[in-house]
């Protein structure tokens, strides 16, 4: 492309979002001034910030207007008041910023930005100057011909944005065009995050509530631009240049998920108690007394429930996308079921509800509500949804609505449709509040009410908060899990759900889930057993379906279904140390359980495009099969050693490889050098106490050395946030396994460990333990504490540790 057609294109793309109004920040005029971590600057058409959030993070503000909009109480995190230093200087061409690891250069001319680090690399620049129309707030920047671009939210179409446009608005997208009637997966933007990470090592956090539009490189292959509707240009830079820093630093600005209660690992299933849509006189409470009863029978550990729609009555306004908060009259005595369903051992039942007021039969909450000036107004109307925005209005509807369940015993809640505000609902015609405020706060309406319910039950409960929503943007991890919505059971969908977890998982979001075997429509048994597979494998298991009379029930399926669903759903516990640190993890550092393989693997471009495969914590990889009849799938395995989970068989990494993957069997491979500790099989998730821990050990490259950080703490109060908490550090590199006792503030159970070392080709001669010789058993069964036994037939080597974690304990193997 010559340079002419070039500055005329870009000249296109900028006027094709406005009109010819459209309007740059213009030249420097005065003003500048720094003022602790911000620089201010007045300029021909705008005023202009840059604040220094942290030596590798810059924020950019653009205002038209006279001063600049405050939403840091909804998407952003408390800022902390620490000092960076940096530096600022003024020349005849540039204001120069620097801190230790960023250089920020500003043309005075036009205010077009450069950004370098502190190798004097030039990593982001502006293309053209940033701006506003009529239509929009704007921002181009170059883009380099080997730039990859990852993130925005919940997506289910691509990974890799390079050469893709978007549009970033809270919905699941308009009409239905599938025969099945399923909505379009292109449009899916249930929890759209207006965040990226690009390979050339930052990210951009665009501040905005409005709907924002992305060109990655679709209009021309030398650029690419975010805008916004309408208010301000406000954006973060984050320089990383690692996937995880971006993430734990996109997560420090918009606030760290907190720690799930440890029960919230294990299985949540829903239930319409016996009649969905149209079939709402079958409900009862004595059918989810039943179904929990079921569960136990069955042998599935199970810990959480809750009642979906039809719990409730609907209203004589708002009908099925109201709450009256008014219980159907089938529940013949809802705090009697709570008290069953406990006294077996359950530990959270919660209920759906939606963000609208409504009355029923004996209680009128809606009119209550608009009297006391509650409700957010629509135009001349008092309206119906309940205004999160306002504390008041928030502790209202709580007293007065809510504990209508949470008294009797209801503890958490789904909150569903916060994507109606605004926009048309799912079971309505209405679309709610209208005009700009409305569309202003749109995107940002599910947080408040997912916020909410979260902290509303949190401080009710007395224990650690848990809400389950649909819709989120930017910050929702805070409150504090989503799932990816009302997907048809069928093949199509399978994969796009995969990615909308991945994609979830690169923006921020770590706790997430899915409805095992789809929502809607009876699954195909074979669709059934894939899913719930991946499911179990998934950052939170989930099971909910919508295909009366199944309802998703595992002995709905065939005996098959039902032992597929138990064998996974029983290693899911067994794992719940492996998962739990993993969420600590996501909690201090934002990285996700659910890790499409580019965040480990950032340099390998064959990384970019695996939608089928994922990291499920640091070691463990999860391949699931999305083809139906398929007995065998292709894998990429990255850089290094993995070992096949099931077998371990050993691969060389950086190919691809076709395994065997029978319908009772989901592929999972080991990086080199793995460490997963797993717990005995539990009915629920503390049906014992924890007195021994068993470590699957996997052989490292070259003698290397592996860790992992194993971590504790009483799994449902809040008392970890003052360090009422212990890790015990693993560290392993063939021929020495040393576990540190646990240490920290909390005082964990007493136990031993049992390491069980995969693929070990050799018998050892002698083990020893602290320095005291170990006998050998002669067959798996006479194990006991401070012994081993060598499998020679399956090559593994299983050791017994004499000591507990309340000392250090070094094992060392002899060859």
């Amino acid at each position: 492309m010559n340079k002419i057609v070039s500055v005329f294109c870009l000249f296109l793309v900028f006027v094709s979002i406005g009109s010819s109004t459209a309007q740059t920040v213009g030249r420097y005029t005065a003003g500048f001034k720094v003022d602790g971590n911000v620089i201010h600057f007045k300029n021909e058409h705008a005023l202009t910030q840059l604040e220094v959030y942290s030596p590798t993070t810059v924020r950019i503000r653009h205002t038209w207007n006279s001063e600049f909009s405050n939403l840091e109480n909804y998407m952003l995190a408390p800022k902390t008041q620490a000092k960076t230093d940096f530096t600022v200087e003024e020349n005849a061409q540039f204001f120069v910023l620097k801190t230790v690891f960023l250089t920020v250069e500003v043309d005075k001319s036009d205010f077009k930005t450069v950004f370098k680090n502190n190798a004097g690399e030039i990593i982001n620049q502006d293309e053209i100057a940033p701006g506003k129309s009529t239509e929009a707030v704007k921002v181009v920047k170059k883009m380099t011909a080997d730039e990859h671009f990852f993130g925005f939210g919940e997506r289910m179409d691509f990974l890799d944005r390079r050469g893709k446009t978007l549009t970033l608005d809270v919905g699941r997208g308009k009409g239905k065009p599938h025969a099945v009637g399923a909505y379009d997966v292109l449009q899916a933007n249930y929890s759209p995050v207006p965040f990226f990470m690009s390979t050339k090592g930052y990210g951009i956090f665009f501040h905005t509530a409005y709907r924002t539009h992305w060109d990655m490189g679709s209009s021309a292959a030398d650029q690419y631009s975010f805008a916004a509707v309408d208010g301000e240009i406000d954006y973060f830079f984050i320089y990383g240049p690692q996937f995880k820093s971006l993430l734990n630093q996109y997560t420090d600005i918009t606030g760290k998920a907190p720690l799930l209660p440890k029960y919230a690992l294990g299985l949540h299933v829903g239930t319409y108690s016996g009649g969905t849509w149209g079939h709402e006189e079958l409900t009862s409470d004595e059918y989810v007394v039943e179904l929990a009863r079921r569960l136990r029978a069955e042998g599935i550990p199970t810990d959480i429930l809750w009642l979906d729609s039809t719990w409730r009555l609907f209203g004589k306004n708002g009908g099925k996308g109201a709450t009256s908060f008014e219980w159907r009259e089938t529940f013949k005595d809802p705090k009697g079921m709570f008290d069953r369903i406990y006294d077996m051992d359950y530990k959270m039942v919660g209920v759906h509800l939606r963000p609208r007021f409504d009355n029923a039969k004996s209680l009128n909450l809606l009119d209550q509500a608009r009297e006391l000036g509650y409700t957010y107004p629509e135009g001349e109307s008092p309206g119906e949804f309940v205004n999160f925005f306002d504390p008041k209005a928030v502790d209202w509807w709580f007293e007065n609505g809510v504990k209508k369940a949470a008294s009797l015993g209801a503890k958490f809640l789904k909150t569903d449709e916060g994507s109606a505000f605004g926009a048309l609902a799912n079971e309505s015609d209405k679309v709610g509040p209208t005009g700009k405020e409305a569309e202003r706060l749109h995107n940002i309406f599910p947080l408040v009410y997912a916020k909410a319910a979260y902290e509303s039950f949190q401080k009710f409960n007395g224990v650690r908060g848990l809400n389950h929503t649909r819709e989120g943007y930017a910050g929702i991890q805070k409150y504090p899990f989503i799932f990816a919505g009302d997907w048809p059971s069928e093949w199509q969908y399978f994969e796009p759900v995969i990615k909308a977890g991945l994609n979830i998982g690169l923006s921020g979001v770590g706790n997430w889930t899915h409805c095992m075997g789809g929502f809607e429509h009876n699954a195909d048994p074979e669709l059934y057993m894939r899913w719930v597979q991946f499911g179990m494998f998934s950052p939170i298991a989930m099971l909910f379906g919508m295909d009366h009379p199944g309802y998703k029930e595992p002995w709905n399926y065939g005996e098959e279904a039902l032992a597929n669903f138990k064998f996974y759903d029983e290693l899911r516990y067994q794992l719940m140390p492996y998962l739990y640190t993993t969420l600590y993890q996501n909690h201090l550092e934002g990285i996700p359980l659910m890790r499409a393989l580019l965040l480990d693997y950032q340099d390998d471009m064959n990384t970019y495009t695996i939608t089928d495969q994922y990291l499920l914590g640091d070691y463990l990889m999860v391949c699931p099969v999305t083809t139906k009849g398929a007995i065998t799938r292709s894998i990429y395995l990255p850089e290094g050693i993995w070992f096949d989970y099931w077998t371990g068989k050993k691969y060389e990494g950086k190919r691809y490889i076709h395994v065997v993957s029978p319908l009772e069997t989901i592929p999972l491979f080991v990086k080199a050098g793995g460490i997963i500790p797993m717990q005995p099989k539990m009915a629920y998730s503390d049906e014992k106490k924890i007195d021994n821990i068993s470590l699957d050990l996997f052989p490292i490259e070259n003698d290397k050395e592996s860790s992992f950080v194993l971590y504790d703490d009483d799994g449902e109060t809040v008392a970890y946030k003052n360090g009422e908490f212990a890790t015990a550090t693993i560290k392993w590199n063939n021929t020495v396994l040393r576990i540190d006792r646990s240490q920290g503030g909390f005082s964990v159970y007493p136990r031993t460990y049992t390491a069980k070392i995969r693929s070990v080709m050799t018998e050892p001669q002698a083990i020893s333990e602290n320095g005291k010789p170990l006998p050998k058993v002669a067959t798996a069964d006479g194990l006991s504490d401070g012994s081993w036994y060598y499998d020679a037939t399956n090559y593994q080597l299983i050791v017994q540790t004499a000591y507990t974690n309340k000392v250090d304990i070094q094992l060392n193997i002899n060859y």
